[in-house]
């Protein structure tokens, strides 16, 4: 554990008591809960909840406490977002851009005051992600310019699977700067001419994270909000993979508790069942128990996996570049163990505690497959069997984890491994 010299106490985020920071969210989790049935049959965005969320300080539990937020370590983030998977885990996901934009403000309040943007979180401002694009941009490229006009820098360009823009008040979006081509970071406010923001998503699961496309037309961008990517937090890729784990974890949770919901409320048994009662049947209390405890275990690996990435933070801090390296590095190394293990969990939990139900949990009024469809969509982010190679290779060869990487077409001068 890394240790805060007293100077430095005040300016990070090193913990807070999770039962008190959890219970203060816990019932707008029930709330969320409730109504995430019928979003889900409607394909409803949930604008409200983030909304909620947003102003009840959810998206500010990792900004210092002396700048107004909870303090909140990484892990207890996870923690949190795992609950919140629970009740609806299109939500952990719908906030991945603003946590890690927060992150990235965390890391560096190590070398510049952030404080202005501290009081945005606070205040329930949000942010969203622009990355990705398709088409025809090649492996390490980006078709997003930064560029200078008579009015000031502005921003085209036109991202995919945009997570969380939808419901933002700022965009985070990886560009290239015309005038010298060096990638960089562009904090874009939403609400403004030039940014569209579609809801476009089509996937069979996690329906209602907001993961359309963004199109930037002439964005106004101010020259503060321009940052060096090459700048930005080193543990990036892990935190990213880590709200992963955390809404795989929720997921497994959630689908076990709507399940044994279903069960004790189920009268019609079989003739050659173990019980003339439902719930009382051993073998459904067996396929609920242990539905619910690898929600359990999933909910400790995801926790467990953002400790590194913890002390990465913390080494932003200090004067120990050794340290500090080593941190990063078990922090992608963690993220990607996890994701290995948490892949298979969650997509065999959410499949075998159906067995629990017998044909009723094929209802699609009841939408029991949601969980199933969630964790195979979350699970496709982030090709797991990539991780399974890195993981072997540094086993076997101590090969160093990679901290980035890009997806795209492949560049003509490139041939297949």
């Amino acid at each position: 554990m890394t240790q805060i010299p007293d100077r430095l106490r005040d300016e990070v985020s090193a913990g807070t008591d999770y039962e008190e920071l959890a219970s203060r969210f816990r019932p707008l989790f029930a709330r969320i809960a409730e109504s995430a049935l019928l979003r889900e049959q409607d394909r409803v965005l949930p604008r409200e909840e983030v909304a909620l969320l947003a102003s009840a300080g959810f998206g500010a539990v990792r900004v210092p406490r002396r700048y107004g937020g909870a303090g909140a370590s990484l892990p207890q983030l996870i923690e949190l977002l795992t609950e919140l998977a629970a009740a609806d885990s299109n939500l952990p996901q719908a906030l991945r851009g603003h946590f890690a934009y927060v992150e990235d403000r965390l890391n560096q309040h190590a070398t510049a005051d952030q404080s202005a943007w501290f009081s945005r979180f606070v205040a329930g401002e949000i942010a969203g992600n622009a990355w990705t694009e398709v088409g025809d941009v090649l492996v390490g490229e980006v078709n997003t310019k930064v560029r200078g006009t008579a009015d000031g820098l502005v921003v085209d360009g036109t991202k995919y699977y945009s997570t969380g823009s939808i419901f933002a008040d700022w965009l985070d979006v990886y560009a290239e700067r015309e005038e010298d081509g060096v990638p960089v970071i562009a904090i874009v406010r939403a609400e403004q001419e030039g940014v569209t923001i579609l809801d476009d998503w089509d996937g069979f699961g996690q329906r209602t994270t907001g993961s359309g496309t963004a199109v930037l037309e002439r964005a106004r961008v101010e020259p503060e909000n321009i940052t060096v990517f090459e700048d930005r937090f080193r543990y990036q890729t892990a935190f990213y993979q880590l709200v992963h784990l955390a809404t795989l974890a929720g997921i497994v949770t959630g689908a076990a508790e709507a399940v044994a919901r279903e069960a004790h409320a189920r009268t019609r048994v079989f003739s050659h069942g173990s019980s003339p009662i439902w719930r009382e049947d051993p073998l459904v209390q067996q396929t609920v128990g242990v539905a619910t405890a690898q929600g359990f275990a999933a909910r400790a690996v995801a926790v467990r996996s953002a400790e590194a990435s913890q002390e990465a933070y913390l080494a932003r801090f200090l004067d120990d570049a050794e340290a500090e390296e080593r941190a990063n590095q078990r922090a992608e190394l963690d993220s990607a163990q996890g994701q290995i293990v948490l892949v298979e969990l969650s997509l065999r939990a959410t499949s075998d505690v159906l067995n629990a139900l017998s044909a009723s949990a094929a209802s699609d009024a009841k939408k029991l497959d949601r969980f199933w469809r969630n964790a195979r969509t979350v699970s496709s982010h982030n090709p797991v069997i990539f991780k399974q190679r890195i993981v072997g290779d540094w086993a076997v060869n101590g090969t160093p984890v990679p901290y980035a990487w890009a997806i795209g077409a492949q560049k003509p001068s490139q041939k297949p491994a």
